[in-house]
């Protein structure tokens, strides 16, 4: 067979020449070669070449592994298997003839081209090696070998193992490719990578070889450009490292002088390459990171390009304009992506706010307000006219300043942009659409009376949930599309109409909170407030995390019960309960406590995730933390009683100073204080409800799901939770959805890697939290954020991303993303807590506050920069984090 094929490519063909490759290649020559080839059929500037294919790799491969085994030790093991293993004698002379094609020994670059690689959602950005100026037929066939055993690097195992590729799925190819000798080389993204502005072109240059500034190697000089051309950013390197090939092979690396005064690149030269760029990435249809070479005849090279795949996606505007976009979710906690049905609770809740606050303007609930985006999987909500409102602007930056106070700063700094200026300037509009939602539901009476009647008004909150619970059953026999429609119901009518009949008491509270602090005046000391807001009564999460430690002593105190939990893995456990064979006392204080709070969840905000009914796995675990914790003194129901005590002290100590200036004053203080422990716990007895809410709509939808399942139309009864509403029905006339479910569900395995979500997102793509920020900037080893709870700690740090069959020792400080009831479990344990999301009135600051923990929230990539088991200061009343 010939050594270079045209076309026809069949398994067996070991060298395919790079002009002649595209993206359906891929399994046959990898990303990048496919990459390469796309270029080159498009007519782009690609140096000459060829690719020995994966099947070349394939045959080494299974001398090298017994018949294909993957060694169980990965990557050293696999390494020295595949370069013990001789090249085959077709492999070295079908190479050998497509490299004397290229020239009498010419210099090449051999590279690796993976077959999970330069994909749209993983670049695999130098898990491979490369081989520059490399000479010779024998060189060439050397460096195929390490290409081949690079693909066992420690890095790219670790690379695939976090981005859930099967190690045995992954062939390798090589590119070898004439090389360029550059004058100056460099990167290009055709998107900014740190603000992901979609209209910004970045530029990267140095002179001699790329690998200088792929590598790290050199300080380049730095280019931001604008659609228009426009160089917005120009930031020169001192280039003091120069790479250049060696005559006969190799390359060396030349420390140079100082050259920060003089640019590589001309105005012409920046122009030529931003053209190119973008010429690249309408091919694509993407954002391009794109690897680049200037010839000394003044030629533009391209030597690779790859989708930008840490891109946050679009959220698409209704126009040309520019939109800001907050997300919903991440403001409520939840920085995983969400399920399309819960997607589409959110829209159907959305609709019905949008109809309470301004009328009937929702033409199709289902679809949700037009104000509502997707994008990552997650909930947005355009956020536009509120920066265009002079009101919005005052008042929306307040709230999150107690809800999510790094989105509240950046708000502001989005308030200097011209872009957003303020169209609408009176305040009328605003005041008869509050007055109006005040007046129908009498919330100024509710507050009015909770402050008055406090236990009264607790009694009809309590009411309220009794006839929730009355509406959250269904009759025997209802058919699928009934349950549908029972579920479309209860989010349309039943969700938010709890909140403004429920909320003003807890509101009532926090007037009191504010009327107290206005008569206290000067007498207030600092964190006092923290003080007196521990062990606040009538709050349904510490009630619920105080309950499973009762069961927890209970548990204890029965050997079978204990030795139980602590003899097997939460899994294993939660499987015999579902059985009934559980040991007495825990599978009765189990299911006790699933009966009043089964319908939380980690998440639940998200009606596709499961509940602790449907998998007590979590619950379970954090029994067993909890028969972990020995010392009497730290059991979270005496440090509870002692935060109540201290509390009614702090009360106490803060009236009597007040006293001292005026006792009909102090009298007021006593007053408002009493109102705020009265009421302030009632902060969670809305989402409470919501969550049961959400809890039956799961159930129902659940019965859907396996009706569909058993009618063979999804593959499992979990399936239906990535269809929305709309889409169940079809599926229910008989819509064969299988597909939009798979794809669904990888899209969603690949958003639940995601570490960085954006908190507010402009229509541009750009984050504006990743801009350059003026304000001051922690030291080295500090972590600054928003002060939650005070106290100071010092302990190693728990880095825990999600909940479910984590282990927390007692005593270790939490650090999460964010936490939402379903967290506070741990809480209880915790020694401190530290959260990237967040503000002082968030979930996670409430509750640390009322278990006297300290904590600091708003902390940003606390979970990347702080490590397990890592020794961390946290200073909850200043909010700083000290790295040890």
């Amino acid at each position: 067979m010939t050594a270079v094929r045209r076309c026809g490519v069949v398994d067996h063909e070991l060298v395919l020449d790079l002009g002649y490759l595209d993206a359906q290649l891929l399994p046959v020559v990898g990303g990048k070669a496919a990459n390469l080839g796309e270029l080159i059929r498009a007519g782009f500037p690609v140096p000459a070449g060829f690719c020995i294919t994966t099947a070349a790799y394939q045959q080494v491969a299974e001398h090298a592994f017994a018949a294909g085994a993957v060694p169980e030790k990965l990557a050293e093991r696999a390494r020295a298997a595949i370069l013990a293993s001789p090249v085959p004698a077709g492999v070295a002379e079908a190479m050998g003839h497509a490299y004397r094609a290229l020239g009498d020994s010419v210099p090449v670059a051999v590279r690796s081209s993976a077959t999970a690689e330069d994909l749209p959602w993983a670049s695999f950005a130098g898990q491979q090696d490369t081989f520059l100026n490399i000479v010779g037929a024998d060189a060439v066939l050397e460096a195929m070998r390490q290409c081949w055993a690079s693909l066992w690097t420690d890095r790219a195992v670790s690379y695939r193992t976090t981005n859930g590729i099967d190690h045995a799925t992954v062939r390798l190819a090589v590119v070898v490719q004439r090389m360029v000798e550059p004058q100056v080389a460099g990167v290009l993204f055709t998107a900014d990578p740190v603000t992901g502005h979609r209209g910004h072109t970045v530029i990267d240059a140095s002179p001699g070889l790329g690998e200088a500034v792929v590598s790290g190697a050199v300080n380049p000089d730095h280019f931001v450009v604008d659609a228009t051309g426009a160089v917005l950013q120009r930031r020169l390197g001192d280039k003091r490292v120069v790479i250049r090939a060696v005559p006969g092979g190799g390359t060396e690396r030349i420390a140079r002088p100082t050259h920060a005064d003089q640019p590589c690149l001309s105005a012409g030269g920046i122009r030529d390459l931003t053209a190119l760029g973008q010429r690249v990435q309408a091919h694509y249809g993407a954002p391009q990171d794109i690897e680049w070479a200037l010839d000394a005849a003044g030629a533009l090279w391209l030597t690779q390009a790859r989708p930008i795949t840490t891109l946050y996606p679009l959220a698409p505007p209704p126009d040309g304009d520019l939109h800001v976009y907050l997300c919903v979710s991440l403001a409520q906690g939840l920085t995983r992506p969400v399920t399309p049905m819960g997607i589409a609770a959110f829209r159907l809740i959305g609709s019905c706010i949008s109809e309470l606050v301004f009328g009937s303007m929702v033409t199709d609930p289902v679809a949700g307000p037009a104000v509502c985006a997707v994008a990552g999987q997650r909930p947005f909500v355009d956020i536009t006219p509120v920066l265009r409102s002079r009101v919005g602007r005052a008042l929306v930056p307040r709230v999150l300043d107690v809800m999510e106070a790094r989105s509240a700063v950046v708000l502001r700094r989005l308030c200097d942009d011209p872009r957003l200026a303020v169209q609408n300037t009176s305040r009328w509009p605003f005041v008869r659409r509050l007055l109006a939602v005040l007046v129908r539901f009498r919330v100024p009476l509710q507050i009015g009376q909770a402050l008055l009647w406090p236990a009264a008004a607790r009694r009809r909150v309590d009411r309220i949930g009794q006839r929730l619970r009355s509406q959250l059953s269904v009759p025997a026999g209802m058919t699928a599309t009934q349950r549908l429609d029972h579920a479309q119901r209860l989010l349309a009518t039943s969700v938010v109409p709890i909140m403004p009949v429920v909320t003003p008491v807890a509101g009532a509270g926090f007037l009191a909170r504010a009327l107290a602090g206005k008569l206290a005046g000067d007498n207030l000391e600092p964190g006092e407030w923290d003080e007196m807001l521990r062990g606040l009564p009538h709050n349904v999460t510490t009630e619920m995390d105080l309950e499973l430690w009762a069961l927890a002593t209970r548990i204890r105190a029965d050997p079978e019960a204990a030795a139980a939990l602590r003899g097997a893995t939460a899994a294993v456990l939660a499987d015999r309960y579902t059985m009934g064979d559980l040991p007495p006392q825990l599978q009765r204080g189990l299911a006790e406590f699933l009966a009043r709070h089964g319908h939380r969840a980690v998440a639940e905000i998200d009606v596709g995730m499961p509940r602790w009914s449907d998998d007590p796995t979590y619950v379970l675990g954090v029994l067993a933390n909890y028969l972990r914790l020995e010392d009497p003194e730290l059991a979270p129901n005496v440090q509870f009683s002692r935060g109540s005590r201290a509390a009614e002290a702090a009360v106490a100590a803060l009236v009597s100073r007040v006293r001292r200036r005026s006792r009909l004053r102090a009298a007021a203080v006593r007053w408002s204080l009493r109102r705020v422990r009265e009421l302030v716990g009632l902060r969670e007895t809305h989402k409470d409800y919501l969550v049961r809410v959400l809890a039956h709509v799961r159930g129902q939808l659940a019965v859907v799901g396996s009706e569909l399942a058993a009618a063979g139309m999804l593959g499992r009864p979990e399936d239906v939770f990535f269809l929305d509403l709309v889409e169940a029905r079809a599926a229910l006339a008989g819509t064969d959805l299988g597909a939009v479910v798979a794809q669904r569900r990888e899209e969603y395995q690949r958003e639940l890697r995601r570490r960085q979500v954006p908190r507010i997102m402009l229509s541009d793509g750009t984050q504006p939290e990743a801009l350059a920020n003026p304000e001051h900037q922690p030291g080295d080893g500090q972590l600054t954020g928003t002060p939650a709870s005070a106290g100071t700690v010092t302990s190693a740090a728990r880095v825990i991303l999600d909940p479910v069959g984590a282990r927390l020792e007692p005593g270790e400080i939490l650090v999460a993303p964010s936490t939402d009831p379903g967290w506070t479990p741990l809480f209880l344990t915790a020694g401190g807590l530290v959260m990237e999301m967040g503000g002082a009135n968030s979930h996670g600051a409430v509750v640390a506050r009322e278990y006297g923990i300290p904590a600091v929230v708003g902390v940003p990539d606390a979970t990347l920069r702080i490590t397990t088991g890592q020794q961390i200061t946290v200073a909850g009343a200043t909010g700083l984090v000290e790295l040890h």
